[in-house]
């Protein structure tokens, strides 16, 4: 009797406990829940889950849920009830638009969602429509003939799996590795094609390499979606799908980095060979700059994606990054500044690389144009690291842009040089300038312009063509020695500061003048050879640094 009652007691507990689920459409998680729960092997009542589809027969509601719930099974989708809202009052916030709706799966699957009709959640009108489309790209048309045909050894199970299961997968295999083969030539073929469109050149050996790594990935590509769009017809329970599916979506977004890296150094590569063929050479510090940008911002977005497969909110993360970056920005104006700094240089372009600058105290040639500064190396070889922000706000003497290169200096002759022999001096200067391969032969000006303290002074200005600073030191040198050998020919001698006393009627002393030879033939002879030995003379050649 003691027994029966135990029995008794345990039945009724166990029948109430059965009762204790009914369909429940109160809210989104009230809904699904519903459905779900009773499509369980357990629970399986599809007549209660039918009470989630609105207007329609019992039996098309069932298969509606059926369908469903095979789809996401299928995919590989499984559900967190714990993040699903128990508001009766839900909006969707995702749009422009709110609504009261809720998507189970807004990425993979946003045509299957709940929605609010008369108070209750059922499956939108959208959902229901689009279910029979949905279920036929899922599970296409073989999938259930292959079922008809399969005998009953083909269910007998080896290794956890049913022996046409494992059939399918080996078949599966082998059809990646033909079509991954097929691919890889179809895409390096393409991408050659778009190369010679874009470039209107034949690319070479280094650009097809990066083609043929780029080809590479974008086959893999090809079949993850040949696997992902066929391994739902080899019906694995939920939990395999699940795994399958997230490893092949985190594959695919590896693999998606690693082609738009590629697509970034293709660019990048095409990019500099366009930098190469302008006159400008700021645009070639340019390409490592964007190189680095474009592949931080592939990261980035990759990093995002391979969170959100793992459940994270994205959009969280994003607006608290957001209000951190600016709280940021406001702590680090100065790094702000030269950025803004640095963007300006490149839209201006007050100096390119390579160029000798005077910016305020600093003067160097520019070697590197960075995010936050510019490195200028000077005359001594010590670096100047100079911030964009300033760079860009003071005054830039920018000489790598001179046509020519400006030479002044001032000879200073003897007080006691007769006149005749400073005419002479300053013609044969002149035809020397004219003579000389890298002067400005229409704009020089060598002329006797004043009375110095101990000298004559004669005034020699000229321009010369090179902007290297080594081919100008070796063209002062060739200038030099012509005026020095012509000085010297001519009988002219440099004054250097000196006091002389000239003694009047002083017993047996000799005049300290002199002895200039004057004769016009003599002179005109001497300029001429002066002119012609310098005429055939060979430039020295000189280092290139240009400073």
């Amino acid at each position: 009797m003691k027994r029966f009652t135990w029995l008794f007691l345990f039945i009724t507990c166990y029948a109430n406990a059965q009762e204790t689920i009914e369909v429940d459409l109160s809210n989104p998680h009230a809904t699904i829940y519903t459905h779900f729960y009773f499509l369980q092997n357990d629970s399986y009542q599809p007549k209660k889950a039918a009470a989630t589809i609105l207007g329609l027969s019992e039996s098309k509601a069932i298969e509606k849920v059926l369908k469903i719930k095979k789809v996401l099974d299928g995919k590989g989708l499984s559900i967190d009830f714990n993040k699903i809202p128990s508001n009766p009052n839900y909006k969707d916030s995702i749009g422009y638009t709110t609504f009261h709706k809720y998507i189970l799966f807004p990425q993979r699957m946003p045509k299957i969602y709940v929605e609010k009709i008369d108070n209750k959640w059922y499956y939108s009108s959208e959902t229901v429509a689009s279910i029979d489309q949905i279920y036929k790209e899922v599970f296409p048309w073989y999938v259930d003939k292959l079922q008809n045909l399969i005998p009953a050894s083909g269910h007998k199970k080896f290794l956890g799996m049913e022996l046409w299961q494992l059939l399918g997968i080996v078949l599966l295999l082998v059809l990646v590795v033909v079509i991954f083969i097929l691919t890889k030539k179809i895409a390096f073929f393409i991408l050659r094609k778009i190369q010679h469109q874009i470039t209107h050149r034949t690319s070479n050996l280094e650009l097809d390499k990066v083609l043929k790594k780029l080809a590479h990935p974008i086959s893999l590509l090809i079949s993850l979606a040949f696997i992902d769009k066929i391994f739902p017809s080899l019906q694995f329970s939920l939990e395999v799908n699940t795994w399958v599916f997230l490893g092949l979506n985190i594959a695919e977004t590896v693999f998606w980095i690693y082609v738009l890296l590629k697509l970034v150094k293709v660019v990048m590569r095409i990019y500099e060979e366009f930098t190469q063929r302008t006159d400008s050479r700021l645009d070639d510090q340019l390409v490592p700059i964007l190189n680095n940008f474009l592949k931080g911002l592939v990261l980035v977005f990759g990093l995002f994606k391979v969170l959100r497969l793992f459940g994270v909110d994205t959009t969280t993360l994003v607006a608290g990054a957001t209000i951190g970056g600016l709280a940021f920005a406001l702590a680090s104006q100065d790094t702000v500044k030269n950025l803004i700094g640095t963007i300006m240089i490149f839209l201006d372009k007050p100096f390119h690389i390579d160029d000798w600058i005077e910016a305020g105290e600093i003067s160097g040639t520019v070697e590197q144009v960075g995010f936050r500064s510019t490195i200028v190396r000077a005359a001594d070889t010590s670096i100047y690291q100079v911030p964009n922000s300033k760079l860009s706000e003071i005054v830039i003497n920018n000489k790598g842009l001179r046509l020519f290169r400006r030479y002044n200096t001032n000879l200073g002759v003897r007080y006691d040089t007769p006149p005749i022999l400073i005419e002479a001096f300053v013609k044969g200067i002149r035809e020397i300038i004219i003579a000389h391969p890298e002067t400005r032969s229409d704009s020089y000006n060598v002329e006797f312009t004043g009375f110095g303290d101990s000298a004559l002074l004669i005034m020699v200005n000229v321009y010369f063509k090179s902007l290297v600073w080594g081919v100008e030191q070796s063209s002062k040198h060739r200038l030099h020695m012509a005026i020095i050998k012509l000085a010297k020919e001519l009988g002219v001698e440099f004054a250097f500061p000196s006091t002389t006393v000239t003694i009047e009627q002083f017993p047996e002393k000799k005049s300290l003048s002199l002895r200039y030879n004057t004769d016009q033939e003599t002179i005109d002879a001497t300029v001429a050879k002066i002119v012609a030995d310098f005429t055939g003379e060979n430039p020295i050649e000189n280092p290139t640094e240009n400073v």
